[in-house]
């Protein structure tokens, strides 16, 4: 345990960070799921609204630092691939 005040500080500072990032990413998990439940279900009128929405939370992630740029791109590439595929 740090003894500077400084350094208590960005302990908590840390903390309170870390627990959004994780908030944030098990929601992007979540909707990833959705999204492929929808696609398994064969709906392409419901999956194309749902991708829309899970290519904004996966853009919102990796705008915040929470993704690379590139693991969002692949993850939105996969995501396309299973949405074109339904056709």
């Amino acid at each position: 345990m740090p003894n500077i005040k400084s350094a208590k500080k960005r302990v908590l500072v840390i903390e309170k960070k870390t627990q959004v990032n994780k908030a944030i990413k098990s929601a992007l998990k979540t909707q990833i799921k959705k999204f492929l439940a929808v696609v398994a279900s064969g709906d392409k009128e419901q999956a194309t609204k749902v991708y829309s929405e899970t290519v904004s939370a996966i853009d919102s992630a990796a705008s915040k630092g929470i993704l690379h740029k590139n693991n969002a791109a692949n993850k939105k590439a996969k995501l396309a691939k299973k949405l074109n595929a339904m056709a």
